[in-house]
């Protein structure tokens, strides 16, 4: 019998996959990339036509060497990783390490994995694509050209480690350039006024004020405020119009990567890598037990387009006819117009089979899986659904001089807010308003003046940089993810309520690469260069010309600035003085973050956390008195509680700097795993909180969680163990077989 191998990227998908096939196929996974330019080196011989040096990857090897031997006994290899630039990638370094073992080597793809897909794609292989894989060698090799020769200035000049990206950059600074357009924000008061109006019939409603003797209203203080409404008081209020029109909602197209992502994002909370990594899943298969086991039950995650395929936009129509009616059919069948910058290589967003619904899964899927197929299910179908019908009524009101305004909704047929009553339709703003006609006298139920201030322009969520991202043509759907969490990852930026707030060093590092690297920094270059990179996967521009381009810019700029970027490494100005000496403190860059250092260093030892207002203004962090603890052993002065810069607390001496007697913090509980030490509190690089033995690196135990010294009431287990949750505070016995609980406070 003949052998037939099949290799995907990842090892959910051979399960998925192998139930679709007979004995002659063998499916195994790659796992990813196999080779990529070496991690400690440039690998790319820019004398050469930027000739870039290839390896295996080292956490591969093993994988390479399985591949080998199941290309050995096969006579034909079809190279299945994912249906994009990034996947045909994959596929091509695959080829080059099989091409010795197979000579029969062929690629195949599929938008959904599927019985039917897989057995087409089986039918209908292709060559490699060239060009595709020369678009995704570019776009790496022009990364590690900016990653790692830019970085080293930023070692150089700011801090060790950190690094600079060709597209994360340029992300970090719209960040940045946002949060200094709201440092530059000044708030201005205004006020606004509602008056609840009520006719012969019910529901009684609210008008807003409009217009002030024909003018926009403009009232910025109490005392105007205040006269308006007393002016007001008793006076006629009449209806001057009312205009009712009919418009038609049209849904909105099924879901690409980016508004995926984003209304994740918005509904959820879901971060971009987060909803990735939950697509990907329901991709490759989810366990729907029964008969059905591992299904795949979405369409490829990674796409730009939003075009549907007929068998699926027929299966779709048979759903909505069914469930809801002919009526919920549009007229004529819907077709969503792609972006021009669009590659159009795959379909949008869909459920694989939309007789699967979410309430026939929501028992089986865990909730943030329940919760993205819902979502993606509910915007394919509303996508194929009839417009909904909606009755607009504005109504005009008149007092005295001023001119109020209701607006009332009513929806008069749902059309495809049918199919979203759970999330969309209910957020919608649907108010009913009174039969009311034209000079009809309204009795006014109360008159209320509110006071405001204009806000400054919002931070970004995750969703909105997405947003700006794809509309400003930085990246692509596949990098959109990577881009966030890699800026997160770096302590670029933080997230604060959901939104991204750019760190100090982030706001450095910005600020060095626009002075040195303007064109690069760009949004427009960025953008452009993304198009050239679609250029040289459509076949119309070669690589190696586009790559010789950019460093004819690239070069002479990074030699200019290896001579002219500033270090800030001694510190940053920032306004305040040290309150120990008077000097100017200096904002400084450690390990665990930015902080505040006195100029005068060594003389003055003073160090201290700050914080940033909401303008930009920075406050120093107010130490508490510390806590006396003992005294100490060697100097015999106070032993008191610090805190360190990651977080953890330590005991230290008074009388530091004489003395440098130092002790960790103990947490009182003797650790379980040697029963010699102490478990004392720690803090990792990154400023998350543990609690490890003292006698590391004697005994290596660890735990997350703090630990109590207190023995467990039910069990009379030595310790016990405080968790936290959204929920509060709980203390659980340290011994998993115990059920002991008990709420904090």
């Amino acid at each position: 019998m003949t052998k037939k191998l099949i290799i995907v990227e990842s090892p959910a998908k051979v399960k998925t996959i192998s139930k679709f096939l007979g004995p002659e196929y063998t499916v195994e996974a790659s796992v990813g990339h196999v080779r990529d330019l070496p991690r400690q080196k440039l690998g790319v011989d820019e004398e050469h036509d930027f000739a870039p040096r290839y390896e295996v990857v080292e956490s591969r090897q093993d994988v390479v060497s399985k591949l080998c031997a199941a290309a050995k006994a096969a006579d034909t290899i079809y190279l299945a990783p994912d249906p994009d630039r990034e996947g045909e990638a994959i596929a091509w370094h695959i080829a080059y390490l099989l091409k010795d073992k197979c000579s029969n080597i062929k690629r195949i793809e599929f938008n959904e994995i599927t019985a039917k897909a897989v057995k087409n794609a089986l039918d209908h292989p292709r060559e490699l694509n060239a060009n595709l894989f020369d678009a995704q060698q570019a776009r790496r090799i022009l990364d590690r050209l900016v990653g790692y020769k830019i970085s080293p200035l930023l070692w150089k000049t700011v801090k060790r480690g950190i690094s600079a990206g060709r597209v994360q950059s340029v992300a970090l600074r719209l960040i940045v350039d946002r949060e200094r357009e709201r440092d530059a924000f000044r708030s201005e008061e205004y006020w606004v006024f509602r008056a609840m109006l009520a006719g012969d019939k019910p529901p009684a409603f609210i008008v807003q004020l409009q217009k002030v003797a024909g003018k926009k209203v403009a009232v910025t203080n109490e005392e105007d405020a205040t006269k308006l409404t007393t002016r007001l008081e008793g006076k006629p209020f009449l209806v001057e119009s009312v205009e009712t029109k009919e418009r038609e909602r049209k849904p909105n197209p099924p879901f690409i990567t980016s508004t995926l992502q984003q209304l994740a994002n918005q509904r959820f909370g879901y971060s971009s890598k987060r909803t990735m990594g939950i697509a990907q899943k329901l991709y490759e298969g989810m366990d729907l037990g029964g008969d059905k086991g591992l299904t795949a039950l979405i369409t490829y995650m990674r796409t730009d387009s939003t075009r549907i395929a007929d068998e699926a936009q027929m299966s779709c129509q048979d759903y909505i006819r069914a469930s809801f009616g002919d009526d919920y059919l549009p007229p004529k069948k819907r077709v969503y117009k792609a972006k021009s910058s669009a590659q159009d290589a795959h379909e949008a967003i869909r459920p694989v089979d939309v007789t699967i619904t979410p309430d026939r899964v929501k028992s089986i899927l865990p909730t943030e899986y329940y919760n993205l197929y819902t979502l993606i299910w509910q915007r394919f179908v509303a996508s194929q659904m009839a417009s909904a019908r909606i009755e607009d009524t504005i109504i005009f009101v008149n007092c005295d001089d001023t001119l109020w305004r209701a607006h009332g909704q009513r929806v008069l047929f749902p059309g495809f807010l049918a199919v979203m009553a759970q999330s969309q339709a209910d957020k919608d703003d649907v108010v009913d308003l009174p039969e009311l006609t034209s000079g009809q006298r309204l009795d006014c139920l109360s008159l209320e003046k509110e006071q405001k201030f204009t806000q400054p322009p919002s931070r970004y969520t995750e969703a909105g940089l997405v947003k700006e991202l794809e509309e400003k043509g930085i990246g692509r759907p596949s990098t959109y993810a990577s881009i966030i969490s890699t800026l997160l990852e770096r302590d670029y930026v933080a997230l604060k309520e959901r939104h991204l707030v750019p760190s100090d060093l982030g706001r450095v590092v910005s600020d060095q690469l626009v002075d040195n690297f303007q064109q690069l920094m760009d949004v427009g270059f960025t953008a452009q260069m993304e198009e050239k990179l679609d250029k040289v996967a459509a076949g119309d521009e070669n690589w190696v010309s586009l790559m010789h381009s950019f460093a004819d810019d690239f070069n002479p700029t990074l030699e200019a600035a290896s001579k002219n970027m500033k270090s800030v490494k001694q510190g940053m100005e920032c306004g305040l003085t040290c309150p120990e000496c008077a000097s100017p403190l200096m904002i400084k860059f450690g390990k665990a973050g930015a902080f505040l250092a006195c100029s005068t260093y060594p003389t003055c030892h003073f160090t201290s956390n700050f914080e940033r207002g909401e303008d930009g203004s920075i406050h120093i962090v107010e130490r508490a008195k510390p806590e006396v603890v003992g005294t100490c052993p060697e100097c015999g002065k106070d032993l008191v509680v610090k805190v360190t810069r990651a977080g953890a607390r330590f005991i230290a001496c008074t009388g530091y700097p004489d003395c440098t007697h130092t002790e960790s913090f103990s947490t009182g509980v003797t650790c379980p795993a040697c029963g010699k030490g102490t478990l004392v509190e720690r803090s990792s690089k990154r400023g998350k909180l543990f609690y490890s033995c003292s006698t590391y690196p004697q005994c290596d135990f660890a735990l997350w969680n703090r630990p109590i010294a207190e023995t467990c009431p039910k069990c009379d287990a030595p310790y016990l163990i405080e968790k936290k949750s959204r929920s509060g505070i709980t203390i659980v016995c340290s011994n998993k077989e115990c059920s002991y609980k008990k709420e904090d406070g």
